[in-house]
């Protein structure tokens, strides 16, 4: 089955159209504002999702014709390079940057999609297309925020990307969160989330997991999706967090999620 695969893709081309548009319209200055990425100007973004997709279809090819992963010294060569630009470089070489990479999963063939296993590198064993897209799928949706953010403080992920994202969520969670951040209690809680509407359990104990929902929580975490999310990428400030939000039971509070998951 593609279907997620499909769904992945798709919200990769939705999201690629954004923000093409939204670069395309930025003045010389807005490139030097600060973003959502606390070190990072809105240059600076672009760059790292720019360099990300010729890395990630360097990748993408080193797969489809078996040659593997170019490996990191070809990574550094392209970060020197889009470090080396200026701003308007970096705008400027985003949008066919990425277009290629978008453009170069769409044309994966139904068969492909399904059967194709990438290595990514820096995971134990290759991935499908699904997975190997929906990591991306993560970067730019995130990032695309961070440029978003610098504009509107109450910006919220892409409504396309929201549910791939959920859904994968539990792939990289033990990396994100830190379960010391809690003074080393376990705790139990259940999340409860909108649009789209989901239930399951988050656990911080020897280490942050994601499974069922318990029996009896410890505390219920009720928000949009698209919020849970940023939560998880330590994109939570107080000022980006909508009055949806709450956290009941009095096991932990809200800050104390806010150091669980800090961010990179």
């Amino acid at each position: 089955m593609t279907e997620r695969a499909d769904r992945i893709i798709a919200a990769l081309r939705s999201g690629h159209d954004h923000l093409a548009a939204r670069v395309r319209g930025l003045a010389a200055a807005d490139l030097t504002k600060g973003s959502g990425a606390a070190e990072w100007d809105l240059s600076q973004v672009l760059s790292h999702l720019g360099s990300g997709a010729e890395i990630t279809l360097a990748v993408l090819e080193g797969a489809l014709d078996g040659t593997g992963p170019k490996g990191m010294d070809f990574n550094k060569s392209v970060w020197a390079r889009w470090d080396a630009m200026s701003p308007a470089e970096r705008a400027e070489g985003f949008v066919p940057a990425n277009e290629a990479l978008v453009s170069r999963y769409e044309k994966l063939d139904t068969h492909t999609r399904e059967t194709l296993r990438i290595d990514l590198g820096f995971l134990p064993a290759p991935v499908d297309v699904a997975t190997a897209a929906g990591l991306r799928l993560s970067e730019f949706t995130f990032h695309t925020w961070d440029i978003e953010v610098a504009f509107d403080p109450a910006a919220v992920l892409a409504p396309d990307a929201t549910e791939p994202l959920l859904d994968q969520a539990g792939l990289l969670i033990g990396h994100l969160g830190r379960a010391d951040a809690v003074d080393g209690r376990p705790v139990r809680l259940t999340v409860r989330t909108t649009d789209p509407g989901r239930s399951f359990g988050l656990t911080l104990d020897e280490a942050v997991a994601l499974g069922d929902a318990p029996a009896e929580p410890d505390a219920v975490l009720s928000a949009p999706a698209e919020w849970w999310l940023r939560l998880t990428t330590g994109r939570h400030a107080p000022a980006h967090t909508p009055t949806s939000v709450t956290l009941t039971g009095g096991a932990l509070t809200l800050d104390d999620l806010r150091r669980v998951f800090p961010g990179f």
